[in-house]
């Protein structure tokens, strides 16, 4: 599983190339030269003013260790459950053209740029986490009205536990878009896009714990935060293919279990592969 914080530090890094960026655009700005490869945003149509862009893709994650907190009183049950190790299902690796779209993780987005080369986005990401079977379960509370410290194996079926219809990460984003090259062609851009924000989480929880299956389904389930990074290569100035790094973190509580409730914090890296379009809303002015 990689490291969480090895991936904090490469955006760190390239957070670091947009500032590099753009003081060498200032510099090319105050020494102008005639080279037909060059950094400048001179020239560019996309990432404009008034431009809405959607986008549809698929996801894969890795997740940190998460403690996972049951509590049902009716059961003399109040333990935790520490660092239960989970993975994602992508589904898409399986095959996308013999289901519907929908079933694989997936994941969409819907902005606009209210000025050049920043916008305001909707990100959506239909992920899943899927507790593990293979591991020993370390518990440590009360269970069944009884102190435990304890380890259990999850291959005895204690656990089932997952967010398999989704973790379901909704944030609101500010993305800020950064042109990296012109090789003066009107039919290719390429851009590095960072984004950042926070919102809710609607996960579909479903489990069955020491034998006690919940009522499955949708909820409200917490808020999220995450930072993004990651390059977009626009075709004849509409069509573009986006490719991004993602961590997140969420905060779940009040998550349906038979006779009670659990709460958790989950950490993750976000691989996303995208596919959108853009439409300028305002029409460019020749000059």
């Amino acid at each position: 599983m990689r490291s969480i914080f090895l991936k904090a530090a490469l955006l760190a890094v390239i957070a670091l190339g947009i500032f590099t960026q753009i003081q060498a655009q200032e510099f090319h700005k105050e020494k102008k030269h005639k080279h037909s490869f060059h950094l400048s945003d001179e020239g560019n149509s996309v990432g404009k003013k008034g431009e809405l862009y959607l986008s549809w893709g698929y996801n894969k994650e890795w997740y940190l260790p998460s403690n996972i907190h049951i509590y049902q009183p009716k059961l003399g049950n109040d333990y935790t459950l520490y660092n239960t190790l989970a993975s994602d299902h992508p589904g898409w690796n399986e095959g996308l053209f013999n289901r519907a779209l929908t079933i694989p993780q997936y994941n969409y987005r819907l902005g606009y740029f209210f000025k050049d080369n920043w916008a305001i986005e909707a990100n959506f990401d239909h992920t899943k986490f899927v507790v593990a079977d293979n591991q020993l379960l370390h518990a440590k509370g009360m269970m069944n009205g009884v102190p435990v410290d304890t380890f259990i194996n999850n291959r005895s079926g204690f656990m089932k536990y997952q967010l398999n219809n989704g973790a379901n990460f909704l944030l609101i984003n500010l993305v800020h878009r950064k042109h990296l090259t012109s090789f003066n062609k009107s039919w290719f851009d390429a851009a590095l896009l960072v984004k950042g924000g926070a919102g809710i989480v609607i996960p579909h929880v479903q489990n069955v714990i020491d034998g006690h299956a919940n009522k499955k389904g949708f909820q409200f389930g917490g808020f999220d935060m995450g930072f993004e990074a990651g390059i977009r290569a626009t075709f004849f100035k509409y069509a573009y293919l986006e490719f991004t790094d993602k961590i997140l973190a969420a905060q779940y509580y009040n998550l349906r279990l038979y006779e009670g409730r659990a709460k958790q914090f989950i950490a993750t890296d976000e691989m996303i592969l995208s596919i959108g379009a853009s439409i300028p809303l305002i029409k460019e002015h020749k000059k």
